[in-house]
């Protein structure tokens, strides 16, 4: 596991993020699936994010990734 150190503490942060469409519709298939892929991984390039995992279901998308300078939420909300 990767740890980020100081003098006297040493932490591993990392975030597991489900998004899910209204109504978990099984819209994710085919070429939508690498389409929602591709673009989560710009997202997370454009905003510092490393991405450790991810799986994109045909209800759902798993990302666990690991912060680099701001908090969680200040990362989602500012994609709004």
């Amino acid at each position: 596991m990767d740890e980020n150190t100081l003098a006297h503490t040493k932490w591993n942060c990392i975030y597991h993020i489900v998004f899910i469409p209204k109504y978990r519709r099984k819209s994710m298939y085919g070429e939508v699936k690498m389409e929602v892929r591709d673009i989560l991984r710009k997202l997370c390039e454009y905003k510092g994010v490393g991405i450790l995992e991810g799986a994109v279901c045909p209800d759902h998308v798993h990302i666990v990734n690991s912060p680099w300078n701001y908090t969680c939420m200040k990362k989602i909300r500012s994609g709004r």
